[in-house]
């Protein structure tokens, strides 16, 4: 089997690509992460996201934990070839780990030197629920 594709991707010095998932019918962006070529080539035969933990240092399919597991529908490159685009289907309605639709719920208001971070989306479940804590 050849993986030629994976060479025109430009890795970083760690072998690492920035990875954004995309709601393919609303297109709300979801979440940002890393995916190194085995997390990729990952991606390409099951069909859902894996990506590299850069905190764990292993690979992480999306959702192993919680359900919320990503089915990709499309991925695309960008011009520079230094960052992929997952158009997804996420399952559950939930790519945070907070229990929100996305990452991206803190919205900035206000000026410069005056400003705050507000959190403009709703938990949709509480992450509680979703992960098993480890006992100690």
């Amino acid at each position: 089997m050849s993986f030629r594709w994976l060479n025109k991707v430009k890795w970083d010095e760690y072998g690492l690509v920035p990875v954004i998932a995309q709601d393919a019918v609303t297109n709300d962006v979801l979440m940002f992460a890393w995916m190194n070529r085995e997390a990729l080539s990952k991606t390409v035969e099951l069909g859902e996201a894996v990506y590299w933990s850069r905190s764990r240092k292993k690979l992480w399919h999306k959702g192993e934990e919680s359900g919320h597991r990503q089915k990709v529908l499309e991925i695309r490159l960008d011009c520079d070839e230094d960052v992929v685009l997952l158009k997804v289907t996420q399952v559950g309605d939930i790519a945070c780990h907070t229990g929100r639709h996305s990452c991206f719920f803190q919205k900035f208001e206000g000026v410069l030197d005056a400003g705050e971070w507000l959190s403009v989306d709703p938990v949709l479940k509480d992450p509680d629920s979703i992960y098993q804590k480890e006992d100690s």
